[in-house]
């Protein structure tokens, strides 16, 4: 036996929330967005850490989202969360995505 709808402003307001997304990234992770280990091989170290790298990419995944579509959805994330931070370039996202196993 369906349950007949007595409120229909709260019912809406329901179907509405539905459709509401809340991400946020944790504090340890906004902390170790940036990476500041070095490589002690040639040339520059890596300027996000992997776990930037990888947040990226399963962001990518579960939205199926185009590379330079994440950039964009990250940066806004990120102003959202009010930090400097920055996200990585499409291309770099590329590059890293060959090297990175992210499952």
């Amino acid at each position: 036996m369906k349950k007949k709808i007595r409120n229909w402003s709260q019912y809406n307001r329901a179907l509405v929330q539905r459709g509401n997304i809340n991400i946020w990234l944790s504090d340890s992770a906004i902390s170790k967005w940036q990476n500041t280990e070095k490589h002690g091989g040639l040339g520059c170290s890596n300027h996000y850490s992997d776990l930037a790298i990888e947040t990226c990419l399963i962001l990518k995944a579960v939205f199926h989202l185009p590379l330079r579509a994440l950039e964009g959805f990250v940066n806004s994330l990120l102003t959202m969360m009010d930090t400097s931070l920055q996200s990585l370039d499409y291309s770099c996202l590329c590059k890293c995505s060959k090297t990175l196993d992210v499952q």
